[in-house]
């Protein structure tokens, strides 16, 4: 049996490698794999659709997956954005998306890296109130969007939960 000697400067080594190896497993970029999930369904007789959560709070880079979890129904994320022939209720500069039509089972992945209020909604169901809000980051602005109001369904602006509350509990069913 030999004997090792103690060496100090190793130990460092290893404890600086471990810490390392910390940081970046914590700060890495998020990934699909590390989406937050979103369902999108309804009742068997599609008299009701939502999202759930409706309103979710993340950090800039987080993404988050919609998941058609509807049996007898499809279903979209599309942002607000003039893009998909809407009114803009997201972040100026941020990039709008649109999944076209989810079929039971299908999923769509979006990466949030501008940080504000990002208002969505499903376009066969906006006029029943299937619509959501994501905040990335902190969001100072607790009435956002309220001048474009007036040009959604009643329903889809009645859905939006208020961005305090989403600040406060982190995600709204």
């Amino acid at each position: 049996m030999s004997a090792v000697a103690y060496d100090p400067r190793r130990r460092l080594l290893l404890g600086a490698g471990g810490g390392l190896l910390l940081a970046a497993v914590l700060l890495r970029p998020a990934s699909a794999a590390d989406a937050v999930e979103i369902g999108m369904s309804g009742t068997p007789t599609g008299s009701e659709v939502w999202f759930r959560p409706r309103g979710l709070l993340i950090r800039p880079g987080q993404a988050v997956r919609w998941v058609n979890r509807d049996t007898g129904n499809v279903h979209t994320a599309t942002a607000y954005h003039p893009a998909n022939g809407k009114p803009l209720r997201m972040p100026t500069g941020a990039k709008p998306w649109n999944s076209d039509y989810l079929l039971p089972g299908q999923s769509y992945t979006v990466v949030f890296d501008t940080p504000g209020v990002y208002d969505y909604f499903c376009l066969p169901h906006e006029h029943a109130g299937m619509v959501g809000r994501i905040v990335v980051g902190d969001a100072s602005d607790a009435r956002p969007y309220a001048d474009t109001d007036a040009q959604l369904p009643a329903a889809a602006v009645a859905g939006f939960p208020e961005v305090a509350v989403i600040l406060k509990a982190g995600r709204v069913d």
